[in-house]
């Protein structure tokens, strides 16, 4: 129940905080450009990858350029940028403790009536006895999304027996058009 409560109270925080008080605005609108930017590059590869050879060529891809881009992004933005989820596919994506309270109060916002694909958390917490700045902004699937085609409830042999290859420990499959599947996360120093 205490858990429950947290949630809650991040939740309110989070929506009533007031527009251009902030004084982390500018931090923000650089973790949402951070957000997307990762976004865009990962999809423009998956998706020339879809193209060239279907679902086992893009899981391909995502393992290996999926870390490559963001540490590019986490470079070139002096913060750190990833993907985590509760349904884990990579190990070394799972979220810590703050990321996973924020994937579960997206899961009850989500519950609540908001919209998937508008969902996003910041706040200045502490990591490692250092201020710093944090940011998520969830990972909606859309109406036809080819991420379905690897993450969604009937997955094609080849593309299964790959991810068996790749992930033996994989469960971030069953997705439907409208879930979550995860988010990305920005951590931004002080």
């Amino acid at each position: 129940m205490k858990h429950v409560a947290s949630l809650l109270l991040m939740a309110t925080i989070a929506v009533s905080l007031p527009a251009g008080a902030d004084p982390t605005e500018a931090r923000v609108a650089a973790a949402r450009n951070a957000a997307k930017t990762f976004q865009g590059a990962l999809q423009s590869e998956l998706q020339a990858a879809m193209k060239a050879g279907g679902p086992t060529e893009a899981i391909e891809v995502c393992k290996t350029r999926a870390p490559a881009i963001g540490a590019d992004i986490s470079k070139k933005e002096k913060m750190q940028i990833g993907r985590t989820s509760l349904k884990l596919r990579n190990a070394a994506n799972a979220p810590d403790a703050w990321e996973k309270t924020v994937l579960e109060l997206f899961a009850l916002r989500k519950k609540g009536g908001e919209n998937p694909a508008n969902l996003e958390f910041y706040e200045v917490t502490t990591r490692d006895g250092k201020k710093v700045f944090r940011y998520m902004k969830a990972i909606a699937i859309p109406e036809g999304a080819p991420c379905l085609a690897c993450h969604g409830e009937k997955i094609d042999a080849g593309a299964a027996a790959k991810l068996k290859q790749l992930y033996p420990n994989d469960q971030a499959t069953g997705y439907r058009t409208g879930d979550i599947r995860g988010a990305f996360t920005v951590t931004q120093p002080m």
